[in-house]
């Protein structure tokens, strides 16, 4: 190796080792996050969200949505994404947060992060960037959003940029509508799928045998009901697909903002003003019980009407099945107490 080139990764190496917080003066200590819950935790979180749309003037349902994905992703891989406790959810690995040729993967120092490409930077003001530092995970997601414009269309091309996932760019999207159609970030009220008052029953049947089609499992829990009961949203939501599909008929999806996908089947029909990319919440009716599916459209009555339910939950790039059984219990007890409870107070 030529000597100037020698000298001069030597010295570069140098220089970065000497400017680190952790090689030097004893770095700043990241203050402990306060375990909040409820209206607290949103409240600190939408403060930090608009905060950073100040700085880097990237909206804040925009951020309030990558955070809320990002959340989500670790909800289904904990062991990849560990990290330690903190308000916001955006996880960056050490080799992206130091640059992949850093010779130091824990580097917290925005100038030799910045050196070697890496997406680490300080939002704290404190002369540091750290991975678990709140506000400079928050700026750093932001000022990577916010370099490639103001536009949806740019806020788009930048999530593909990070993300090369069109599912990753498509729930982001579905969360920033929700955002911003409510205006809120507590969106994870439910409700029963069928009206409690109407005449209904149901048994925990996932997993179960099916064979219409060739073998398969069920994928949920079947609730039966008379034709024509009104079958709502269970969730503050994003209509994905509505038709027909041979195994459930008259179908309904619909994401919420936990990344969880709703699926209602065998509907009689739809309520006439939904379409897909439309917005629903919680008790909103979104069609009918049936006896749709197992044929061509508009095949009726292979078996009881009833509606099936199932939850699906994205792992980034796959979707599985889980028992909706124990949700759908909770839901319908909560439901009750509440209408009790209101009851009660009219009274």
């Amino acid at each position: 190796m030529p000597l100037l080139l020698t000298v001069l990764l030597a010295g570069i190496l140098l220089i970065v080792w000497t400017a680190s917080p952790a090689a030097g003066a004893e770095a700043t200590a990241q203050p402990a996050v306060e375990k909040v819950s409820g209206k607290q935790l949103y409240d600190t979180r939408l403060a930090l969200y608009r905060h950073m749309q100040k700085a880097t003037g990237v909206p804040w349902e925009r951020l309030a949505a990558i955070d809320q994905y990002e959340r989500t992703l670790t909800l289904a891989h904990p062991k990849d994404r560990r990290h330690n406790e903190r308000i916001t959810g955006i996880y960056f690995s050490e080799m992206a947060w130091s640059g992949w040729l850093n010779p130091d993967h824990n580097d917290s120092n925005p100038a030799s992060i910045e050196f070697f490409d890496g997406y680490g930077q300080d939002g704290s003001g404190d002369g540091i960037a750290s991975r678990d530092n709140d506000k400079d995970l928050l700026y750093t997601m932001a000022s990577h959003i916010a370099s490639f414009g103001k536009s949806e269309d740019h806020f788009n091309i930048a999530l593909w940029e990070y993300y090369h996932n069109p599912r990753a760019v498509q729930r982001i999207q579905q969360f920033t509508k929700l955002y911003q159609t409510f205006g809120t970030l507590d969106l994870h009220k439910h409700a029963f799928p069928l009206p409690l008052g109407s005449d209904y029953s149901y048994r925990s049947t996932w997993g179960s045998g099916r064979n219409w089609g060739g073998y398969r499992i069920h994928e949920g829990t079947d609730l039966f009901a008379g034709y024509g009961v009104p079958v709502r949203s269970t969730c503050y939501g994003v209509i994905e697909v509505k038709g027909w599909n041979p195994f459930g008929g008259w179908r309904i999806g619909i994401r919420d903002i936990d990344n969880r996908y709703h699926y209602y089947a065998h509907l009689q029909g739809f309520e006439k003003n939904l379409h897909n990319g439309d917005i629903v919440k919680p008790g909103q009716t979104i069609g009918w019980v049936g006896s749709s599916g197992y044929g061509k459209p508009g095949t009726q009555g292979k078996f009881p009407p009833h509606l099936h339910y199932g939850i699906y939950r994205d792992s980034g790039l796959t979707e599985w099945s889980f028992d909706p059984y124990p949700l759908l219990r909770k839901w319908e007890q909560e439901e009750r107490k509440a209408l009790k409870a209101k009851k009660k107070a009219a009274s």
